[in-house]
């Protein structure tokens, strides 16, 4: 049992390794804010388009970043879930044969 523990906890550095790896993206109004983001939720960079930035006002910027960020943040999730959830079915995969022994 000591092993499969061994072999979740090495799963999972892999799974993070992995999704520092993929990049996500999130957008609002049609890509003049961008923040690009790792499948681990941190956030690597922010784009503002120069003439919006100096024609928008501070509120709708704000609002406008905070769409951006939350759409890659979904992003981001989905990927992790879908990480995880095949990770965690390889693992019972393995791990069935310990409920049936004595």
């Amino acid at each position: 049992m000591f092993d499969k523990l061994v072999e979740a906890r090495q799963k999972a550095e892999e799974i993070k390794k992995r999704l520092d790896n993929i990049t996500v993206i999130g957008e609002a109004e049609g890509g003049l804010i961008k923040v690009v983001a790792t499948a681990n939720k941190e956030v690597t960079e922010v784009n503002i388009d120069q003439v919006f930035l100096s024609n928008a006002g501070k509120e709708e910027l704000e609002e406008l970043l905070a769409i951006a960020i939350n759409h890659a943040m979904r992003q981001a999730d989905n990927i992790s879930q879908t990480e995880m959830q095949a990770a965690t079915k390889d693992m019972l995969g393995g791990l069935g044969g310990l409920f049936g022994q004595s």
